[in-house]
């Protein structure tokens, strides 16, 4: 974002700095982690976050401060269209370059008075701006008015510095959007160096405030993600595959997976998950449904419903690594032995099949780490009756 959080000597002071500031800090800005989202981890990291703060349905965001348009582009990556709005002209540039050919538009203009008419948005997204604004509040009271029926503001502030920190508290913030929130969720981030590129010790944090008209307003509906896994047996054997580069469970092992899309079936996605991940031309009569689970995995992770799907090894071909940017190995494990290193969603699912279980419940705790601990009370709970995966009943979500 163009009004940006304190880095160092160049930092803007704690007021909204001229757009020829802005001009003239275009050419480096990117070069700053959580500026240009350079680095892998730290766009994966990002696109986390955001996948959890913006709708699951294609959306309109307005992008207030969007500077050179990183937040932007992950916003249309994730199939939302995107209007930004920054007072320099020199970091448009840079954020239509940036985003040539994608779902976004963007405007010369101040971020505390959009020029975007009568035009309405389902999320205002705003990054270290507020801040900087002298009367937030009202700032505030105009964004609600760009949003459409149930949107939402996503809000990234924070407090930064030690010995003199500069910004707004969460307890400042949730307060001054208190009279517009139908709801509101903070998200603390300082705890994840992925976001910023290395630790901080710092306040920074993130408020989605949803606006209604007033706190009896109704939530919204409950969603989640569809995905697939791809259970390829050999003889006693599964493969598994050791994430790499994509910013959740990195160094763990999981089964073949990925998203359902829009338009497809559960199966023909795990069949396109195959072919992009494995080569694997697997045909709809090579696989069948072995056990369905609902899963809650620790913030920012969304809630999901896994469809674990069984192959015969040789179906399809031979399965090799076609993503080694995000796949560091494939390996085959016996069933019955599971190691260690794994995501503990995909750890219990084979644990459930193994056990004969058809239906799970999967439902992580605050403190629930990502991988699987041996050590840690089972979450699974069976839904087909039985015994937990585990040997015991299993605790409830």
């Amino acid at each position: 974002m163009s009004t940006d959080a304190p880095a160092g000597p160049a930092a803007p002071p704690p007021s909204a700095p001229p757009a020829a500031y802005w001009d003239a800090a275009a050419a480096t800005y990117d070069a700053e982690p959580d500026h240009g989202l350079r680095d892998p981890a730290v766009r994966a990291a990002w696109a986390a976050r955001l996948r959890t703060w913006l709708p699951s349905a294609p959306s309109d965001v307005l992008d207030l401060g969007c500077g050179t348009g990183s937040l932007s582009l992950l916003a249309t990556e994730q199939g939302h269209r995107v209007t930004g709005v920054d007072r320099s002209p020199a970091m448009l540039a840079r954020a239509r370059a940036k985003l040539a050919g994608r779902a976004a538009e963007f405007v010369v203009g101040d971020a505390a008075q959009p020029p975007v008419g009568e035009r309405r948005f389902d999320v205002v997204l705003v990054r270290h701006v507020l801040w900087t604004l002298p009367d937030p509040a009202a700032v505030l009271r105009h964004w609600a008015g760009l949003l459409a029926p149930g949107g939402r503001l996503v809000l990234v502030e924070g407090r930064w510095g030690e010995s003199a920190p500069v910004g707004l508290s969460p307890a400042e913030l949730t307060a001054l959007t208190a009279p517009l929130a139908a709801r509101a969720e903070l998200f603390p981030l300082s705890g994840d160096p992925a976001l910023w590129g290395r630790p901080v010790r710092d306040e920074r944090y993130a408020l989605v405030v949803r606006v209604g008209e007033g706190p009896a307003a109704a939530p919204p509906r409950h969603t989640e993600v569809v995905d697939v896994h791809l259970v390829l047996r050999r003889g006693g054997e599964v493969l598994l595959a050791r994430r790499s580069g994509t910013g959740y469970a990195d160094g763990l092992l999981n089964c073949p997976s990925g998203h359902a899309e829009d338009g497809e079936d559960v199966r023909q996605a795990l069949i396109r998950e195959a072919a992009e991940e494995l080569g694997l031309r697997l045909a709809p009569e090579d696989v069948r449904v072995a056990l369905v689970m609902q899963h809650c995995a620790p913030p920012p992770a969304r809630p999901r419903i896994g469809w674990f799907f069984e192959a015969a090894y040789g179906a399809g071909g031979e399965p090799r690594n076609r993503e080694p940017d995000k796949c560091a190995e494939l390996a085959w494990f016996p069933l019955d032995a599971l190691p260690d290193d794994m995501v503990a969603y995909c750890r219990a699912g084979l644990e459930g099949l193994r056990a004969g279980h058809r239906f799970l419940l999967h439902w992580h705790r605050p403190g629930d780490a990502v991988a699987h601990d041996p050590a840690a009370p089972g979450r699974a709970v069976p839904l087909d009756g039985g015994s937990g995966p585990d040997g015991g009943a299993g605790d409830p979500p």
